[in-house]
């Protein structure tokens, strides 16, 4: 089989594509013939030597994937080869074939295509997690969505439309008639307006219900001053620290700037305020949950309430130009790797 590894930390240039012996499916597991394989931000910060969950390097990461069964291992009884199906994967999705418990794999629904299967599981998940699992969303609660035009982004607006929330969303200029079509209420240009000013001036001062905040240290500060009374931020990454470097003082920089004083429990009682914080990576033993979660968003795939959106699809000898597109914040949606 081909793997993408990364050899050490650094730029894109820092992955290879390595052969390896194909994989045989252990107890309970199946093999999945990659087709696509989705990147995530973490798999960034993993190559940055940012992201403390990553196995030591050299390594092979990616978080899920989709393409179809050729063999099962013992005890296996819902799965058979042939079966098309989606899968989370702890780590070593960059691969053109993976073995998983058949647990974290799922039968793709009619029609859905491996672009899409590929599309769904961290994404979905993720957003699935902060509005509803956490965030408690429901109809009229204002929700803002940083990096609304990424793929947690687009997949919190398919579930706030689904509950009924109105959207206010941060993308540059370019971006907002694409995510105006996708449901967004409100876009906000962070890079020439103050977001916080922003959403301050369109909600009439009420400020907002949810925000979805992946940035870090300044942003967490002025997403926590735009809560709403009962309000809640919700922090699930810290790009602001992914540069082509890994930089100490890059670090110490994001570290300081995050308000640690305003999260404190004393001021969480008096402003009435909450913060939850979500990484799905560590959630890969509460296997049922997960799949339960994922379930609800199959539902919601084959009731036409949500679509995955891919941005563009890179061979898996591209896997570095794939990452450097979506660090300069290029995409709209999914970036995948084929297989």
């Amino acid at each position: 089989m081909r793997q993408v590894w990364i050899t050490k930390t650094g730029g894109p240039d820092v992955l290879e594509v390595r052969e390896a012996p194909d994989p045989v499916p252990a107890y309970g597991e199946v093999r999945i013939r990659v087709q696509r394989a989705g990147i995530n931000f973490a798999d960034i910060m993993a190559r940055l030597g940012l992201y403390p969950d990553a196995p030591k390097l050299p390594a092979v990461v990616g978080y899920e994937v989709a393409g179809t069964i050729d063999m099962v291992g013992a005890d296996v009884e819902d799965f058979k080869p042939g079966d098309e199906v989606l899968a989370f994967t702890r780590f070593g999705g960059y691969s053109d074939m993976v073995c998983v418990p058949a647990l974290q794999a799922l039968k793709r629904p009619a029609g859905m295509s491996a672009d899409e299967g590929a599309a769904l599981p961290v994404n979905y998940i993720t957003a699935y997690q902060m509005l509803v699992a956490s965030g408690r969303v429901g109809p009229g609660d204002r929700v803002l969505i940083h990096q609304a035009a990424g793929g947690v982004g687009l997949a919190a607006l398919d579930i706030c439309r689904i509950f009924g929330a109105e959207t206010y969303g941060t993308a540059s200029a370019g971006k907002h008639d694409f995510l105006r079509e996708r449901g967004l209420g409100h876009p906000i240009d962070y890079r020439n307006r103050d977001f916080a000013e922003e959403i301050m001036l369109l909600t009439t001062g009420k400020g907002v219900n949810l925000a979805l905040d992946p940035v870090g240290g300044e942003s967490w500060r002025k997403s926590w001053e735009v809560l709403a009374p009962a309000g809640r931020l919700i922090m699930f990454g810290f790009s602001s620290m992914a540069q082509e470097e890994r930089s100490l003082r890059r670090v110490v920089q994001g570290l300081l700037s995050t308000p640690w004083f305003k999260f404190n429990p004393l001021n969480l009682m008096n402003t009435n305020k909450g913060i939850i914080g979500v990484n799905v990576g560590h959630l890969w033993h509460e296997t049922a949950m997960l799949r339960g979660w994922m379930e609800e968003v199959l539902r919601w795939y084959g009731e036409g309430k949500i679509r995955p959106c891919v941005d563009r699809v890179f061979p898996l000898a591209e896997a570095g130009a794939a990452h450097q597109y979506i660090q300069d914040r290029k995409n709209i949606g999914k970036v995948l790797l084929s297989c």
